[in-house]
Protein backbone atom coordinates (compact mmCIF):
# COMPACT_ATOMS: atom_id res chain seq x y z
CA UNK A 1 0.00 0.00 0.00
CA UNK A 2 1.34 3.39 -1.01
CA UNK A 3 -0.10 6.39 0.80
CA UNK A 4 0.32 10.16 0.95
CA UNK A 5 -0.70 11.56 4.33
CA UNK A 6 -1.70 15.21 3.93
CA UNK A 7 -1.27 17.67 6.79
CA UNK A 8 -3.81 20.14 8.19
CA UNK A 9 -5.40 21.86 5.16
CA UNK A 10 -7.55 24.38 7.09
CA UNK A 11 -9.44 25.58 4.03
CA UNK A 12 -6.35 26.25 1.89
CA UNK A 13 -7.82 24.79 -1.30
CA UNK A 14 -5.31 26.30 -3.75
CA UNK A 15 -2.37 24.85 -1.89
CA UNK A 16 -4.15 21.47 -1.75
CA UNK A 17 -4.58 21.49 -5.54
CA UNK A 18 -0.89 22.34 -5.92
CA UNK A 19 0.15 19.60 -3.49
CA UNK A 20 -1.83 16.99 -5.42
CA UNK A 21 -0.06 18.15 -8.57
CA UNK A 22 3.33 17.96 -6.83
CA UNK A 23 2.52 14.42 -5.67
CA UNK A 24 1.71 13.30 -9.22
CA UNK A 25 -2.07 13.07 -8.95
CA UNK A 26 -4.26 13.82 -11.96
CA UNK A 27 -7.57 15.64 -11.74
CA UNK A 28 -10.43 13.54 -13.07
CA UNK A 29 -13.74 15.40 -12.99
CA UNK A 30 -14.17 16.48 -9.35
CA UNK A 31 -11.43 14.40 -7.71
CA UNK A 32 -7.72 13.54 -7.86
CA UNK A 33 -6.44 10.09 -8.87
CA UNK A 34 -2.86 8.87 -8.79
CA UNK A 35 -1.81 6.81 -11.85
CA UNK A 36 0.01 4.34 -9.57
CA UNK A 37 -2.98 3.88 -7.26
CA UNK A 38 -1.56 5.81 -4.32
CA UNK A 39 -4.07 6.68 -1.60
CA UNK A 40 -4.24 10.17 -0.07
CA UNK A 41 -5.01 10.29 3.66
CA UNK A 42 -6.30 13.52 5.20
CA UNK A 43 -5.28 13.72 8.84
CA UNK A 44 -7.97 16.15 10.00
CA UNK A 45 -8.61 19.88 10.36
CA UNK A 46 -9.61 20.30 6.74
CA UNK A 47 -11.67 23.38 7.73
CA UNK A 48 -11.42 26.71 9.61
CA UNK A 49 -9.16 29.75 9.41
CA UNK A 50 -8.42 29.44 5.69
CA UNK A 51 -10.22 30.99 2.71
CA UNK A 52 -12.19 28.03 1.28
CA UNK A 53 -13.21 25.47 3.89
CA UNK A 54 -16.42 24.49 2.11
CA UNK A 55 -14.56 23.72 -1.14
CA UNK A 56 -12.21 21.46 0.82
CA UNK A 57 -15.18 19.70 2.42
CA UNK A 58 -16.69 19.04 -1.02
CA UNK A 59 -13.43 17.66 -2.42
CA UNK A 60 -12.68 15.42 0.56
CA UNK A 61 -16.28 14.17 0.63
CA UNK A 62 -16.14 13.28 -3.08
CA UNK A 63 -12.81 11.49 -2.73
CA UNK A 64 -13.57 9.63 0.51
CA UNK A 65 -17.32 8.95 0.50
CA UNK A 66 -18.43 9.00 -3.14
CA UNK A 67 -15.42 7.52 -4.95
CA UNK A 68 -13.53 5.71 -2.16
CA UNK A 69 -10.23 7.08 -3.47
CA UNK A 70 -8.99 8.63 -0.21
CA UNK A 71 -9.14 8.23 3.56
CA UNK A 72 -9.82 10.76 6.31
CA UNK A 73 -9.69 11.10 10.08
CA UNK A 74 -11.21 14.06 11.95
CA UNK A 75 -9.33 16.76 13.80
CA UNK A 76 -10.46 18.97 16.65
CA UNK A 77 -11.68 21.67 14.23
CA UNK A 78 -13.67 19.05 12.30
CA UNK A 79 -15.18 17.83 15.55
CA UNK A 80 -16.20 21.35 16.53
CA UNK A 81 -17.85 22.05 13.16
CA UNK A 82 -19.71 18.74 13.48
CA UNK A 83 -21.01 19.76 16.90
CA UNK A 84 -22.02 23.15 15.45
CA UNK A 85 -24.01 21.40 12.72
CA UNK A 86 -25.64 19.20 15.37
CA UNK A 87 -26.93 22.40 16.99
CA UNK A 88 -24.73 22.13 20.08
CA UNK A 89 -23.75 25.29 21.94
CA UNK A 90 -20.20 25.76 20.67
CA UNK A 91 -18.16 28.97 20.71
CA UNK A 92 -17.83 30.25 17.13
CA UNK A 93 -14.20 31.35 17.43
CA UNK A 94 -10.63 30.07 17.05
CA UNK A 95 -11.20 29.68 13.31
CA UNK A 96 -14.71 28.25 13.27
CA UNK A 97 -16.05 31.73 12.55
CA UNK A 98 -14.49 31.68 9.07
CA UNK A 99 -16.22 28.43 8.12
CA UNK A 100 -19.53 29.57 9.62
CA UNK A 101 -19.29 32.85 7.65
CA UNK A 102 -18.84 30.87 4.41
CA UNK A 103 -21.74 28.62 5.34
CA UNK A 104 -24.09 31.51 6.13
CA UNK A 105 -23.46 33.07 2.71
CA UNK A 106 -25.06 30.03 1.04
CA UNK A 107 -28.74 29.71 0.30
CA UNK A 108 -30.71 27.30 2.50
CA UNK A 109 -30.62 24.40 0.04
CA UNK A 110 -26.85 24.61 -0.40
CA UNK A 111 -26.42 24.91 3.37
CA UNK A 112 -28.28 21.64 3.81
CA UNK A 113 -26.19 19.95 1.12
CA UNK A 114 -22.84 20.95 2.59
CA UNK A 115 -24.00 20.16 6.13
CA UNK A 116 -25.14 16.68 5.07
CA UNK A 117 -21.87 16.00 3.24
CA UNK A 118 -19.72 17.02 6.18
CA UNK A 119 -21.76 15.12 8.76
CA UNK A 120 -21.72 12.01 6.55
CA UNK A 121 -17.94 12.32 6.21
CA UNK A 122 -17.44 12.59 9.98
CA UNK A 123 -19.86 9.80 10.86
CA UNK A 124 -18.33 7.40 8.33
CA UNK A 125 -14.74 8.00 9.44
CA UNK A 126 -12.72 6.35 12.22
CA UNK A 127 -11.25 8.28 15.13
CA UNK A 128 -7.80 7.34 13.78
CA UNK A 129 -6.53 5.01 11.07
CA UNK A 130 -4.49 1.87 11.52
CA UNK A 131 -2.86 1.06 8.20
CA UNK A 132 -0.74 -2.06 8.77
CA UNK A 133 -0.16 -2.47 5.02
CA UNK A 134 1.63 0.88 5.10
CA UNK A 135 3.20 0.36 8.51
CA UNK A 136 1.47 3.44 9.88
CA UNK A 137 -1.11 4.87 12.23
CA UNK A 138 -2.62 8.22 11.24
CA UNK A 139 -4.08 10.27 14.09
CA UNK A 140 -4.78 14.00 13.99
CA UNK A 141 -2.85 15.03 17.12
CA UNK A 142 -0.92 11.79 17.55
CA UNK A 143 -1.51 8.77 19.75
CA UNK A 144 0.36 6.98 22.52
CA UNK A 145 1.46 3.44 21.66
CA UNK A 146 -0.61 2.05 24.54
CA UNK A 147 -3.75 3.73 23.13
CA UNK A 148 -3.60 2.07 19.71
CA UNK A 149 -6.64 -0.15 19.32
CA UNK A 150 -8.72 1.82 21.84
CA UNK A 151 -11.47 4.37 21.14
CA UNK A 152 -12.57 5.42 24.64
CA UNK A 153 -13.02 9.04 25.72
CA UNK A 154 -9.45 9.38 26.96
CA UNK A 155 -8.07 8.25 23.61
CA UNK A 156 -10.53 10.45 21.70
CA UNK A 157 -9.38 13.53 23.63
CA UNK A 158 -5.73 12.70 22.99
CA UNK A 159 -6.23 12.01 19.27
CA UNK A 160 -8.15 15.26 18.74
CA UNK A 161 -6.29 17.64 21.06
CA UNK A 162 -2.90 16.09 21.75
CA UNK A 163 -1.00 15.55 24.97
CA UNK A 164 -2.77 18.30 26.90
CA UNK A 165 -1.65 18.98 30.46
CA UNK A 166 -4.43 21.32 31.58
CA UNK A 167 -1.88 24.11 32.00
CA UNK A 168 -1.46 27.27 29.93
CA UNK A 169 1.52 29.48 29.05
CA UNK A 170 1.70 33.23 29.69
CA UNK A 171 -0.06 33.90 26.38
CA UNK A 172 -2.97 31.65 27.30
CA UNK A 173 -2.05 28.82 24.95
CA UNK A 174 -2.30 25.21 26.20
CA UNK A 175 0.92 23.56 27.32
CA UNK A 176 1.28 20.15 25.71
CA UNK A 177 3.45 17.21 26.67
CA UNK A 178 5.91 15.85 24.14
CA UNK A 179 4.49 12.33 23.83
CA UNK A 180 6.56 11.53 20.72
CA UNK A 181 9.77 11.47 22.79
CA UNK A 182 8.53 8.32 24.52
CA UNK A 183 7.21 6.47 21.48
CA UNK A 184 9.14 3.24 20.86
CA UNK A 185 6.86 1.46 18.38
CA UNK A 186 7.74 0.05 14.97
CA UNK A 187 4.84 1.64 13.08
CA UNK A 188 4.97 5.21 11.90
CA UNK A 189 2.70 7.61 13.80
CA UNK A 190 1.78 10.37 11.34
CA UNK A 191 0.05 13.37 12.85
CA UNK A 192 -0.41 17.15 12.76
CA UNK A 193 -2.37 19.59 14.95
CA UNK A 194 0.62 21.57 16.26
CA UNK A 195 2.17 23.84 13.60
CA UNK A 196 5.88 23.35 12.99
CA UNK A 197 8.15 25.11 10.48
CA UNK A 198 9.61 21.82 9.23
CA UNK A 199 8.16 18.30 9.57
CA UNK A 200 9.24 17.06 12.99
CA UNK A 201 10.71 13.56 13.13
CA UNK A 202 11.03 12.04 16.62
CA UNK A 203 11.60 8.29 16.94
CA UNK A 204 9.17 6.79 14.42
CA UNK A 205 6.72 9.71 14.52
CA UNK A 206 6.34 12.69 12.21
CA UNK A 207 4.34 15.89 12.66
CA UNK A 208 3.42 17.18 9.19
CA UNK A 209 1.31 20.20 10.16
CA UNK A 210 3.65 22.77 8.64
CA UNK A 211 1.14 25.57 9.20
CA UNK A 212 -0.17 26.21 5.71
CA UNK A 213 -2.94 28.46 7.02
CA UNK A 214 -0.31 30.46 8.93
CA UNK A 215 1.76 31.14 5.85
CA UNK A 216 4.37 28.37 5.85
CA UNK A 217 3.64 25.22 3.78
CA UNK A 218 1.27 22.34 3.13
CA UNK A 219 3.09 19.04 3.52
CA UNK A 220 2.53 15.35 2.86
CA UNK A 221 4.38 12.30 4.17
CA UNK A 222 4.78 9.53 1.60
CA UNK A 223 4.98 5.87 2.51
CA UNK A 224 6.71 3.51 1.96
CA UNK A 225 9.24 6.05 0.67
CA UNK A 226 9.37 7.92 4.01
CA UNK A 227 9.67 11.17 2.07
CA UNK A 228 8.15 14.63 2.54
CA UNK A 229 6.58 16.61 -0.30
CA UNK A 230 5.44 20.20 0.28
CA UNK A 231 4.17 23.32 -1.44
CA UNK A 232 4.51 26.89 -0.11
CA UNK A 233 1.53 28.63 1.46
CA UNK A 234 -0.24 31.57 -0.15
CA UNK A 235 -1.40 32.89 3.24
CA UNK A 236 0.25 35.64 5.36
CA UNK A 237 3.00 34.35 7.63
CA UNK A 238 2.18 34.38 11.37
CA UNK A 239 5.41 33.71 13.22
CA UNK A 240 3.99 33.27 16.73
CA UNK A 241 1.97 30.23 15.65
CA UNK A 242 5.20 28.24 15.32
CA UNK A 243 6.49 28.60 18.85
CA UNK A 244 6.24 24.92 19.83
CA UNK A 245 9.31 22.67 19.82
CA UNK A 246 11.75 25.33 18.59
Amino acid sequence: MKIDVIGDVHGCIEELHELFDRLGYKQENTIYIHPEGRIPVFLGDITDRGPASLQVIKLVYEMVIVHHKAKYVPGNHCNKLYRYFLGNNVHVRHGLETTVAEYKRLDKQEQERIKKKFMTLIEASPLYLQLPEAGAVVAHAGIRESYIGRTDNKVETFVLYGDITGKFDEDGRPIRGDWAQNYMGNQWIVYGHTPVIEPRFINKTVNIDTGCVFGNALSAFRLPEEKIAAVPSKQPFVDEKFSYFR
